[in-house]
C-alpha cells in the first residue's frame, strides 16, 4: 500500500479517534449500541412533533403553507451549519459527550415549542432542533458504527440509517394520537418528548465510551466534509438516493398537513401522523431486505419501488383517495429504505473509525442541503401553484434520480485499481 492510501485509510492525525479496547460483543459494548440506537430514535421522534400540530397553527395562528414550508428550511439550514461546523466533533470530545450536547439541543428546541403562536417561535425551536439533530447525525451514528455487533454485517448500516426513520414514525404517530386524544394538545407531546431526551442522556452517560478523546478540537471546527477516496465514486448516485428521498420527507413535513385536509378531506392529527409514519416506518422494514443483495443492485430495486410509489401518491391526490394515498405512501416508503441504507452501507465499506463521523456528515448534508432548497423553492411556488401542482414537481424528482440509480449505480472497489467488490 502506498503513502496516500495509508493516509486515506487512517486519517490525519488531527482526525484520529482510536478505538477503546472493548471485547465486541461484550456486555458494556451491547449497553453502547442499545443507548445509541434509544437516542437516535429519541432524537428524530422529537424533531416531528409539531407535524400533527401544523394544521392547528394554520388555523389558530394564521399560518400559511409558506410558514410551515420556511420552518421545514429552518431547521435544514441548522442541521447544515452543524454537520459543516461539528461533524467531527465527537472524534475529539468522545461519542458520549457530543451525544448527550445534542440531546440537551432537542430538548431546548421542544421546550421553546410550548410557546407557538407566531412564526418567529417556530423558526427558532426548528432551528436549534435542527443544530442538535445535525450534532446527532454525526455523533450518535458514528457510535452506534463503533459498538454494533460484527454479525449480521448489515446491523450497523441497517441501525444508523433507520433509526431516524423509526424515530420519525414514532415522534409522528404519538404526536397524532396525544394532539387529539390527550390534554393540552399544544402541550403534551413537547414535555414527554423533553422526558425521553433526558432519559436518553441517562443512557449515554452510564454507557461506555467508543472512541477515545484525542486533541484538535478547535481545528475540527474548521468545515471540511470528506469521503474516502476508495468510496468517492459512488457519491454521485447516492447523493441522487439521499436528495430524492429525503425531499420526500420533506414534503410530507411541509405540505403533507394541508394536503391531508385541504385534497383528502380529514383533519384528524392522528390521521396526520399515521400518514407521516406510513412514508417512514416502512424505511425500517425496506432496509434489511437491501442486505439480500449488493449495494448497488438494492440502490436500482429501492429506487424503482419508490418511483412506483411516488406515481401511486401523485394518482390518490388526483383521485382525492385517502385510502390509496396510504398505500403509495406505503410503498415509496419501503422503497427509501432498501435505497438509503444500501447507499449508507456502500460508503461507509472499508471505513475506519476516524472516517465514520466525517462520511456520516457528508450524508446528511447531502440529505438536508436537498431538503432545505426544495422546500424553500416549493414553499415560495405554493402562494402561486395549488399542491397536486408541488406534489406533481417531487415526483417528477423521484423520476430523475430512479433514472441516475439504475444507469449508474456502482459498488464499492477492493482496492486502489477499481476491481468491483460484491459487498455482503
Amino acid at each position: 500500500m502506498d503513502d496516500d492510501a495509508t493516509m486515506e485509510r487512517h486519517g490525519s492525525m488531527q482526525d484520529v479517534a482510536p478505538v477503546i479496547n472493548l471485547a465486541r460483543g461484550g456486555r458494556t459494548l451491547r449497553l453502547a449500541f442499545s443507548s445509541a440506537v434509544v437516542s437516535l430514535v429519541a432524537s428524530f421522534a422529537a424533531l416531528v412533533t409539531p407535524i400533527p400540530l401544523f394544521n392547528t397553527y394554520r388555523a389558530e395562528d394564521g399560518f400559511t403553507n409558506a410558514d410551515i414550508a420556511l420552518a421545514v428550511v429552518a431547521n435544514s439550514v441548522g442541521t447544515i451549519a452543524a454537520l459543516l461546523v461539528l461533524g467531527r466533533l465527537s472524534n475529539h470530545l468522545g461519542r458520549r459527550l457530543t451525544a448527550i450536547a445534542s440531546l440537551g439541543l432537542l430538548m431546548l428546541g421542544c421546550l421553546l415549542l410550548l410557546n407557538v403562536h407566531d412564526i418567529g417561535i417556530l423558526l427558532a425551536a426548528r432551528l436549534l432542533m435542527g443544530v442538535g439533530t445535525g450534532l446527532a447525525s454525526s455523533s450518535l451514528t458514528s457510535y452506534i458504527v463503533d459498538a454494533a455487533p460484527s454479525r449480521p454485517t448489515w446491523l450497523a448500516s441497517v441501525a444508523s440509517s433507520q433509526g431516524p426513520m423509526l424515530g420519525l414514525s414514532l415522534g409522528a404517530i404519538a404526536s397524532g394520537a396525544l394532539v387529539q386524544f390527550g390534554p393540552w394538545p399544544r402541550h403534551l407531546i413537547y414535555l414527554v418528548s423533553a422526558g425521553l431526551l433526558v432519559l436518553s442522556a441517562v443512557l449515554i452517560l452510564i454507557s461506555p465510551e467508543t472512541a477515545e478523546p484525542t486533541p484538535g478540537t478547535w481545528r475540527s471546527l474548521v468545515p471540511r466534509v470528506r469521503v474516502p477516496a476508495r468510496v468517492s465514486h459512488l457519491l454521485p448516485v447516492a447523493a441522487a438516493v439521499f436528495v430524492a428521498t429525503w425531499t420526500t420527507g420533506a414534503f410530507y413535513q411541509a405540505f403533507m398537513p394541508a394536503l391531508v385536509e385541504d385534497q383528502l378531506h380529514t383533519r384528524s392529527s392522528l390521521v396526520l401522523g399515521l400518514v407521516f409514519a406510513a412514508y417512514m416506518a416502512p424505511s425500517v422494514l425496506g432496509a434489511p431486505l437491501g442486505g439480500r443483495f449488493t449495494s448497488a443492485a438494492a440502490q436500482r430495486v429501492g429506487m424503482i419501488i419508490f418511483l412506483a410509489g411516488w406515481i401511486g401518491i401523485i394518482t390518490a391526490i388526483d383521485a382525492g383517495t385517502l385510502a390509496l394515498f396510504i398505500a403509495a405512501t406505503i410503498v415509496a416508503g419501503a422503497g427509501q429504505g432498501i435505497a438509503i441504507s444500501a447507499a449508507t452501507r456502500g460508503l461507509l465499506y472499508g471505513s475506519t473509525l476516524a472516517d465514520r463521523a466525517p462520511i456520516f456528515s457528508a450524508i446528511y448534508l447531502l440529505c438536508y442541503v436537498g431538503a432545505a432548497l426544495l422546500s424553500f423553492i416549493s414553499g415560495q411556488l405554493s402562494n402561486t401553484f395549488s399542491l397536486p401542482q408541488i406534489a406533481l414537481g417531487y415526483g417528477s424528482l423521484a423520476f430523475v434520480a430512479t433514472v441516475i440509480t439504475v444507469l449508474a449505480a456502482r459498488n464499492p472497489h477492493t482496492d486502489p485499481t477499481g476491481t468491483s467488490q460484491h459487498d455482503e
